[in-house]
């Protein structure tokens, strides 16, 4: 949640004004989002006024906010100066003893030093950043993060001079030791000192920076993370940011804030959807459930010997598909999807006491069944193997819906050999175990990098394609005329 306290008239060449918020309605923003949703961690920015930082101050007060990010934004990567010399000690004076983390670049760091009567410090070796963090850290923040970004050393920790030296950027974090308040012999508070060095990088695309950092600091708090942890992950965060950021504008360009943020081609709940309509997959799914072995089962004109066959690998398969989803719900994390694989288990059981005894009716024995050689198999991890085993669960219901509802199809087992076939798959047993493989799929999917969900459709696809109705799959007119023959 964002409560605004100025807006800025910029772009990546400069900033080229600051329109302040008036401070009774910034302070009706604070206790807006606070009294409503609630604050674990505060991150300030752009303050731009003594009457900014006063009632900011006073709200964190009043609130009692206990995690406080402070990026004081005073001096913008343009050079531009953001915040008046007039509010600095406002800011030195109101904030920073409230501050759980203050992350000054180094002039940001220098200014604050100069109008606390203290020198400013040149920076030549990582000993000076160092000082100044040390120094920094004594106003008042509990922990303090100076940058090293506008300070870059050689390899060996000294003054780079030329743009071909640097090769490191150094960021110099202070704090206590631990969360207590432990003290030397001389009763000072003991301090940690901890380097974070990066690689330089030769970028204009540093727009925001601070700002980034301090906002993935703030967040890194909020999820629980420690002090030096949640630092860490921070400046790793925004180094990628910058080796990744799009290059956008003529000055210094924005970061790539979505370098890790995964986004799915679907919406949570919808992947089956997605998957079905996709190009690639409609085609082969149509094909599938309008094979011609389906619609002569809808129309009674099936041969007798093809569903035969059908029916001895299909009983065989309900063996295999059991098992699989047995070991899907024995390797399952939590219970749904226990559940839900062992739902599809029981309707497997069903479904194969009805096969024997639907297959006596056709002169099959169940010895004759299991000593039938399966025509398919998959080899995968866990997902891919529900992705393969996905065309025949959902396909059933598919076929089976679309043969019960056509006009074409010939209903009642006295006008169709087929129809209590059909009308098995669209009972509510199995309506329910197809409810919930889908909701297991669904699940699952939203966990799937974009890369992993494109492999796991060229398993789906692969399944399909490799389903066998009786006859040469895929072959419409040919096939059509040898089942009809």
């Amino acid at each position: 949640m964002t409560a605004t306290t100025a807006l800025t008239a910029q772009n990546t060449k400069g900033v080229y004004g600051i329109h302040e918020v008036p401070v009774d309605f910034l302070r009706k923003q604070v206790d807006a989002v606070v009294e409503d949703v609630g604050v674990d961690v505060v991150k300030t920015g752009m303050l731009a006024s003594t009457g900014t930082i006063e009632a900011v101050a006073q709200a964190i007060h009043d609130h009692k906010l206990k995690t406080l990010v402070i990026d004081p934004v005073m001096i913008a990567t343009t050079g531009a100066k953001l915040l008046p010399d007039s509010a600095s000690r406002a800011l030195r004076e109101k904030l920073l003893p409230l501050a759980t983390i203050l992350t000054p670049n180094v002039p940001e760091a220098n200014t604050l030093l100069l109008d606390a009567g203290h020198d400013q410090r040149p920076v030549q070796t990582v000993a000076d950043l160092e000082e100044i963090a040390l120094g920094v850290q004594k106003l008042g923040s509990k922990w303090v993060l100076v940058k090293g970004g506008h300070s870059p050393f050689r390899r060996d920790g000294t003054e780079a001079k030329t743009e071909d030296e640097k090769e490191i950027v150094v960021n110099v974090l202070v704090g206590p030791v631990t969360e207590g308040t432990k003290r030397d012999a001389d009763g000072e508070k003991k301090l940690q000192v901890v380097k974070i060095e990066m690689p330089y990088q030769r970028s204009r695309n540093t727009h925001g920076t601070g700002c980034s950092l301090a906002s993935a600091i703030a967040s890194n708090l909020a999820k629980g993370m420690d002090m030096v942890p949640a630092v860490k992950a921070g400046i790793r965060y925004v180094d990628t940011a910058i080796r990744t950021a799009p290059g956008l504008g003529q000055g210094n360009g924005p970061l790539n804030h979505f370098h890790s943020v995964k986004a799915l081609p679907f919406s949570s709940g919808h992947f089956l959807d997605y998957l079905l309509e996709r190009p690639d997959v409609a085609p082969v799914w149509d094909r599938y459930i309008h094979h011609p072995f389906v619609m002569a089962m809808g129309d009674g004109t099936l041969p007798r010997e093809s569903f035969k066959g059908y029916l001895m690998q299909d009983y065989v398969y309900l063996i295999h598909y059991a098992r699989a989803n047995a070991l899907a719900s024995y390797k399952a994390k939590n219970i749904e999807d226990v559940a839900g694989s062992a739902a599809i288990v029981a309707n497997c059981f069903r479904e194969m006491n009805l096969h024997v005894q639907y297959c006596a009716g056709f002169g099959i024995s169940k010895e004759q069944m299991e000593k039938t050689e399966e025509l398919q198999g998959q080899s995968e991890d866990w997902f891919a193997l529900q992705m393969a085993l996905a065309p025949c669960l959902l396909g059933y219901g598919a076929i089976a819906k679309h043969l019960h509802a056509s006009p074409n199809s010939k209903t009642g087992e006295d006008e169709n050999l087929y129809w209590s076939w059909i009308a098995n798959y669209v009972a509510d047993d199995y309506v329910t175990a197809v409810k919930a493989g889908r909701e297991l799929l669904e699940r699952h999917a939203v966990l799937q990098s974009p890369r992993r969900i494109e492999e796991l459709v060229g398993v789906f696809v692969h399944a399909t394609k490799r389903f066998l109705w009786p006859g040469e799959i895929w072959n419409g007119e040919k096939e059509r005329a040898e089942l009809t023959r």
